[in-house]
């Protein structure tokens, strides 16, 4: 009898994992005409350097570009863009006027600052990464102009292809109104989300389905909620759609209840929802609703929020996104606390010591006196940050996508023509971007020959080697780094998000256990429901990142992922009770006595481990 072939570790597997879907064709297009485009024009104006500040900026604005609606990428690709171009002042400055070490010591300060202000959030971390690599590209990259002649080309860039992003179609797009079409998908997916959940009710796949459904309406609130004008929606169209997403809440309430009681609903409950989600996607009524059977709260739930939803898409008056906005004081907090200062110092003492010893080695000579000594800062910063994986998955899929990165550009430079044969190599991988990032190694081989054609159309000569070189060395200059003690607590980027979610989920379980009272606020009640779930799955990203990290790293956060386990039943336990409040007035002894067996195993659980012990 044959024994089984031994699993691979985690920190082995998730090199090899790639994220699945249809082409996205519209940011393919966008890619496409982004940084070819800027480049040929500053061509053919002269002013070639200016134009390879554009479209390394346009190519890291195509990285930071997601599927979404058009007012979240505003806030997405803006503010990234306005940190880099400050990132390229600040370094074309330091560059101009201090010595290697005063430079050195510079832009380990703003290493930390951008590190720790990316434990804010993914458009903060964004923003830190173009900060970073913008620093690093103006105090090594030879380049005519002063700083804030570059910056300006940066957010020429950068701004074109948010232009882009603005002005061309979209998936759905002519679906009713053109400006929609991001927030009309994600708030169909929501429905979708719902009737998935009730189909796997009383099933193994009610935990996935659950956690489908919390990813969609994080998904479909950050679409409707980007930045606008006027503080309320000013369109019917744009109060329909919010209209469509608060009728969603009462029935992702009730599905959650369905699905935390653990039996099977009648398949005909996942019509409504499948219904109304085709209504979203194609703007059009909804049509007659099947109602569910009455026999259960939970039920009884649905059958009303089916109802409110049906008048919501016939009569919309707009609703509530049931956000929470963020307090300066909060931002600051997370910021300076243990998440936001462990990633700070990770981020400043490798890219320190990648200009440190950047600045060295340019200096002595020894492999050479080219002017690339920015690559190695500027692929730390890449390696460096967590939400791209774990530690060692970015350095394996780094070092494999610039090895094949660099020999696919070798082989291109020795037969294309020189500038319009590099201009349209440019082009091209700016429409590969989108389907690139869906593997960091892949992303990473598309951005190697992009960067190095942008290389050779600024002047320089061919440099396939001495990036594999480079690349390589920051490889290793990480890795090291990485491993190092630090002061304080290792973990501390899971603890904070672990500890962040279990104050929203027992703040979400003081407003039910307080409704029980006969103090009705179902706004506030979905708010916090929404803030619980967001929070949890946060957490939960960072948690199963922290996991494929090496045995060394791994073990700091062992335990959290019970803890998140626990919470996520607390949560859904809530849910639950506040579906049996609504029905009879009243919390169920059963409710009761497992919140009550929840809370104590949270408790139990925090002096259990050390990777946990201090996560409250």
């Amino acid at each position: 009898m044959s024994r089984p072939a031994p699993a691979l570790p985690l920190w082995l597997t998730h090199a090899f994992r790639a994220q699945r879907g249809p082409v996205p064709w519209s940011a393919v297009v966008r890619g496409g005409l982004a940084g070819g485009p800027l480049l040929l024009g500053a061509v053919l104006a002269g002013l070639p350097a200016f134009g390879v500040v554009a479209a390394v900026a346009a190519m890291l604005a195509g990285v930071a570009d997601r599927p979404g609606s058009r007012r979240a990428a505003v806030e997405r690709l803006g503010v990234p863009a306005l940190a880099g171009a400050a990132g390229l002042v600040i370094g074309t400055w330091g560059g101009h006027t201090l010595g290697a070490l005063a430079l050195t010591l510079l832009l380990t300060l703003v290493g930390l600052l951008a590190g720790s202000v990316s434990a804010v959030g993914p458009v903060a971390s964004t923003a830190g990464t173009q900060l970073l690599v913008a620093s690093a590209i103006g105090a090594g990259m030879p380049l005519p102009g002063t700083g804030w002649q570059r910056g300006l080309a940066y957010l020429v860039g950068a701004g074109w292809l948010l232009a882009l992003r603005l002005v061309l179609p979209g998936p759905g797009s002519f679906a009713g109104d053109f400006r929609f079409d991001g927030e009309r998908q994600a708030v169909a997916a929501v429905y979708d989300a719902i009737a998935g959940l009730l189909g796997a009710a009383g099933t193994d796949r009610a935990p996935a389905r659950r956690a489908a459904l919390t990813a969609a309406l994080d998904h479909a609130q950050d679409a409707l909620d980007g930045p606008r004008l006027r503080r309320y929606a000013s369109s019917s169209a744009e109060r329909r759609l919010h209209a469509q997403y608060a009728a969603a809440l009462p029935l992702a309430e009730a599905a959650t209840a369905l699905a935390w009681a653990g039996e099977a609903v009648p398949e005909r409950a996942a019509e409504g929802p499948r219904r109304l989600a085709a209504a979203v996607r194609g703007n059009t009524a909804p049509g007659p609703l099947p109602a569910p059977l009455r026999n259960a709260p939970a039920l009884r739930a649905l059958d009303d929020a089916l109802l409110r939803a049906a008048e919501a898409f016939d009569k919309p008056a707009g609703g509530d996104l049931h956000t929470r906005r963020r307090s300066p004081g909060t931002l600051v907090r997370t910021v300076l606390g243990g998440g936001g200062r462990e990633y700070g110092l990770r981020v400043a003492l490798c890219f320190g010591a990648a200009v440190g010893c950047a600045r060295f080695l340019h200096g002595s000579g020894w492999y050479g006196q080219h002017a690339h000594w920015y690559w190695l800062p500027a692929t730390a910063v890449f390696l460096v940050k967590p939400d791209l994986g774990p530690l060692v998955s970015r350095v394996l899929c780094r070092a494999a996508g610039t090895v094949l990165g660099a020999l696919l550009f070798a082989g291109f430079a020795a037969v294309l023509p020189r500038p319009e044969g590099l201009v349209a190599l440019v082009a091209v991988c700016g429409a590969l971007i989108p389907v690139a990032t869906r593997h960091f190694a892949a992303q990473t081989g598309v951005v190697t020959v992009l960067v190095l054609a942008l290389v050779m159309v600024g002047g320089e000569p061919q440099a396939s080697v001495s990036r594999i070189g480079e690349t390589l060395l920051a490889c290793a200059i990480v890795l090291v780094v990485g491993h190092l003690p630090m002061p304080g607590q290792r973990g501390g980027g899971v603890r904070a998000r672990l500890a962040t979610a279990e104050r929203a989920a027992r703040a979400y379980l003081a407003h039910v256990q307080g409704e029980a009272d006969g103090t009705v606020h179902r706004a506030t009640r979905w708010t916090l429901r929404r803030e619980a779930y967001r929070t949890l799955a946060e957490a939960r990203a960072a948690i199963a990142l922290a996991a494929a990290e090496l045995p060394a790293l791994a073990r700091h956060s062992a335990g959290t992922e019970d803890v998140a386990g626990a919470l996520e039943r607390l949560v859904d336990t809530t849910t639950a009770c506040a579906v049996d409040l609504d029905d009879s007035g009243r919390i169920t002894p059963q409710c009761t006595g497992q919140l009550a067996g929840l809370l104590d195993e949270l408790a139990e659980l925090r002096e259990r481990g050390p990777g946990v012990r201090q996560f409250a």
